[in-house]
């Protein structure tokens, strides 16, 4: 018997996309607004961005993203995702779905694939998750010295460590026990304790940046969409189900 995944499942893979310029994820933005999967194990999904105008780079690298992680549940036999309301949302759901890759799928627009501006954007995840976790320990008395010597292990266990430790290994930047805490997340190389005091100001200003992107982003998701029948608040879903034929 052909075991066929349920929207639940479907919605946890979905739960690993991350919008990457706010490093959150989808579902929690408010971008999913419809999963479904049929009974031969077919799963459709819908996304919307808060703007007709959203970076079609950002969306590109969303969509795709979102099929990768639709596809590779167990149970599902296909894919489709589809990205509404969007200016580039034919050439982004026709290139997603002949897994075309950007340049492909932007002929004539787009010059380079989206690999650097993914790992641009974890680089920035890397500042701020850098900020979370060392604010805490300044404010209990921590010196530039201390932080220096420091390694992962030795930071207190807290959900923003291990955050931090996901976004440094998927730049491939070392992340287990015995690496240093403050690193530099182009290179990799220990932070010299001279800069460890310009390095945290810019780890400060990285986190206010996507802070305040991100609610700029759910208010506008939330006007443009406040007035449509049937639809929540960002970070509510309103259409999963399971269909069946």
């Amino acid at each position: 018997m052909i075991t066929v995944a349920s929207v639940a499942e479907v919605l946890a893979a979905l739960e690993t996309v991350r919008d990457p310029e706010l490093d959150e994820p989808i579902t929690a933005l408010g971008f999913v607004t419809s999963c479904t999967v049929c009974a031969s194990g077919q799963a459709r999904v819908q996304l919307r961005l808060p703007t007709y105008f959203c970076a079609p780079n950002f969306a590109y690298l969303m969509v795709a993203d979102a099929y990768d992680a639709a596809i590779s549940v167990p149970g599902v036999t296909s894919a489709e995702v589809i990205l509404e309301d969007h200016f580039a949302s034919d050439a982004i759901n026709g290139g997603v779905a002949a897994q075309a890759g950007f340049v492909r799928s932007f002929k004539g627009e787009a010059v380079a694939e989206l690999g650097e501006l993914r790992a641009a954007f974890l680089r920035k995840a890397v500042m701020a998750g850098t900020d979370q976790v060392c604010r805490p320990l300044v404010a209990a008395g921590a010196i530039p010295a201390v932080l220096r010597a420091m390694t992962l292990g030795e930071v207190p266990p807290s959900p923003e460590l291990e955050r931090l430790r996901r976004r440094r290994a998927d730049l491939g930047l070392p992340s287990d026990d015995h690496a240093a805490l403050l690193i530099d997340p182009e290179t990799g190389a220990p932070v010299r304790e001279e800069a460890i005091p310009l390095h945290l100001r810019r780890a400060r200003v990285t986190r206010a940046g996507i802070e305040a992107n991100t609610s700029i982003c759910s208010g506008m998701l939330q006007f443009r969409y406040q007035g449509v029948p049937g639809d929540r608040p960002p970070g509510q879903h309103s259409r999963y189900q399971e269909t069946h034929q």
